[in-house]
């Protein structure tokens, strides 16, 4: 997983965050830190901030998951010091 893709699932958590409160508590935290609410223009940066990682992390439904593979070469196996 790139850099990229790893911010955009933190940006993404955050707003699942927000709609979770948004919908038990009806509270938009990001609404509430801009004075002017949904409407101002620091909101409607925030939510295509959000919308965009969305757009970023649905590319890492579709990559398959690779298991990371060790390899070990036989001369640099030492035998194991009895105590």
């Amino acid at each position: 997983m790139s850099g990229l893709q790893r911010f955009a699932l933190c940006v993404l958590v955050i707003g699942g965050l927000n709609w979770g409160l948004l919908g038990i508590f009806q509270f938009d935290v990001v609404a509430t830190l801009f004075r002017d609410g949904q409407a101002s223009f620091g909101a409607r940066t925030l939510y295509t901030i959000i919308g965009i990682a969305g757009l970023i992390s649905l590319s890492t439904l579709f990559t398959p998951y690779r298991v990371p593979h060790r390899i070990v070469k036989k001369d640099n196996v030492r035998p194991l010091k009895s105590v």
